[in-house]
């Protein structure tokens, strides 16, 4: 088998690498522009260099999920394969590639085309990321025929059951909050309360990282926020960078939260938008997005499922995505379907071991499979029946 090479092509980040590494390559998808150096545009994680990274403008191949700028996807890709970062050799080299679920059937046939036409790659599997997480799960677990997959990015939250394998597609659900949301509205609440961090997005998606954590109990949470200084655990204050002594901004610890700067320091202080902007995932209606949030359509998806198979659904709960990442996010997904599911079912969630990059591990191990080579297309069969087979083989 030539080298096979991993591109987990998520909307905000790509996690790349051959799959004889231990972990990928982590890297924004997109081109950045900074004020302080107009002239140069950053490629991936050459936004590292960036010596000033406040009002950073972000160029994004994605939009709500799906690939719509080929010219900035392609400058990513060439900076990716290039030899300042892999080096390559698309001749000798089998390529997994992940797209959303419910791709559109010309934005495949182009991936399909850049990746054989452009570059020359020797064999080809285009395939949804939940696919290659699902298959990880049930190597660890191989007793286990089903799985319910919460994957919750940057664009959306995908809920996704699987059955021996297979993802049933009418049980599929997809939530309209992500990563994105999450952060463009901690920039609203910020700037409407204390200092306009509307074009921060940069900066202000760290905030989120940093500080933001789920509530298991959210008016528990609003109670604890209410409380004067001593009495609120909760209150932080966020020390902003200023990249010059500061490159990456921090939460300050409960003691040291006093509300007063020190010199040169600008603070942001954070009380309940710490876990009311994650509770958006389960409660999008607080931003006016009518839909259900992730614990209830975990439940409304597995009811969509055959009855034989709701118990392992419910015992098979896989959580990945970025925002998994969140403090708390497990218990509180736990709590919300124990509450709601029969109580004879067993309920057991597991956050998968590096929630962002699980998806590429699943790469891997699927890549060292018996019935890896039955899944490819590869360049001849390309050349012979092009799109056709490719439609045959990926889109099942």
């Amino acid at each position: 088998m030539a080298n096979v090479f991993i591109l987990d092509n998520g909307a905000y980040t790509i996690k790349a690498g051959f799959s004889n590494q231990n972990e990928p390559r982590v890297m924004p998808n997109a081109i950045m522009k900074a004020k302080s150096e107009r002239r140069r545009p950053f490629i991936g994680d050459q936004v590292e260099e960036c010596r000033d990274a406040s009002g950073l403008f972000y160029i994004l191949p994605h939009q709500k999920g799906y690939l719509v700028n080929w010219d900035v996807q392609k400058t990513v890709w060439d900076y990716l394969f290039g030899k300042d970062v892999f080096n390559v050799n698309h001749s000798n080299t089998t390529m997994i590639v992940t797209e959303p679920y419910f791709n559109f059937t010309s934005t495949q046939e182009a991936l399909s085309e850049i990746f054989f036409e452009e570059y020359d790659v020797d064999a080809l599997l285009r395939i949804n990321a939940g696919d290659l997480s699902v298959h990880k799960y049930h190597r660890d677990r191989p007793r286990e025929f089903c799985c319910l997959l919460v994957e919750s990015g940057f664009s959306f939250t995908h809920i996704v059951p699987y059955i021996q394998g297979k993802k049933q597609k009418y049980a599929i659900l997809r939530i309209d909050v992500g990563g994105k949301v999450m952060t463009n509205h901690l920039k609203e609440v910020i700037s409407y309360r204390q200092l306009n961090v509307m074009d921060e997005t940069y900066v202000i998606n760290q905030v989120k990282e940093d500080a933001c954590f789920t509530a298991y109990d959210f008016n528990e949470c609003m109670k604890i926020a209410r409380k004067s200084k001593e009495h609120n655990t909760i209150l932080r204050d966020y020390v902003l960078p200023d990249f010059t002594t500061i490159k990456r901004g921090y939460v300050r610890s409960r003691e040291e939260s006093t509300g007063k700067a020190t010199a040169g320091e600008q603070l942001i202080r954070l009380n309940n938008e710490r876990f009311a902007i994650p509770e958006l995932l389960f409660t999008p209606s607080d931003v006016g997005i009518q839909e259900m949030g992730i614990s209830e359509a975990i439940v409304h998806s597995i009811n969509k499922c055959p009855e034989e198979t709701r118990p392992h659904l419910f015992r098979n709960i896989l959580l990945t995505g970025g925002n998994c990442n969140f403090e708390g996010f497990k218990e509180r997904v736990f709590k919300d379907v124990r509450s709601m599911s029969p109580t004879e079912f067993e309920v057991n969630v597991t956050l998968a071991k590096g929630p962002t990059t699980y998806n590429w591990r699943g790469g891997a191990a699927i890549s060292r499979s018996a019935h890896f080579p039955e899944m490819l297309v590869t360049k001849r069969e390309w050349e012979e029946d092009g799109f056709t087979v490719c439609q045959e083989r990926f889109s099942v």
